[in-house]
């Protein structure tokens, strides 16, 4: 099976290290006491403290395999390589939303670190597949479920 490369900012893969290495340390530890506990309340058939120790068990093991997987297909994206000319994963980019008449800032990021809370976009969606590639001033279409909006890209940053 081919795996996907996961585009990621130097500040995501940092992030991704971070959180994998707490998920392998104290998140095991943790777990581990849980169980070692619950182990001491006798029989299993019916202890429902080790069965949720034992999901949470699995599920951190889980989220340590897809962190593993994520880190290893990694791509970085090198500050360095970003230019402002065409709108690029790691380009800040002001938009116009014509329709509303609205200014909006989207950092484009690679899937794993989307947060629409700090305006932070796939490369993969809708909008930013719609972003990448564009130059400044260019007016971009994108098709959503509510039809197609329409962005004029006002400023390309780092």
């Amino acid at each position: 099976m081919e795996e996907k490369e996961v585009i990621l900012t130097k500040e995501g893969f940092e992030k991704l290290e971070k959180e994998l290495n707490y998920l392998r340390t104290e998140k095991r530890t943790e777990i581990a006491d849980r169980i070692k506990i619950a182990l001491g309340f006798g029989d299993l058939s019916e202890n429902s403290e080790y069965d949720e120790a034992k999901n949470a068990q699995t599920e951190n093991e889980l989220k340590i395999a897809e962190l593993e997987n994520k880190i290893r297909y990694a791509k970085i994206i090198d500050e360095k390589d970003i230019d402002t000319e065409t709108v690029q994963v790691g380009n800040i980019v002001k938009v116009l939303d014509i329709e509303f008449n609205e200014e909006v800032n989207y950092t484009i990021v690679g899937s794993t670190e989307v947060n629409l809370a700090e305006n932070k976009i796939s490369n993969e969606s809708p909008l930013g597949k719609a972003l990448l590639g564009a130059k400044n001033n260019q007016t971009v279409e994108v098709n959503a479920p509510a039809g197609v909006m329409k962005y004029k890209i006002l400023a390309i940053n780092k």
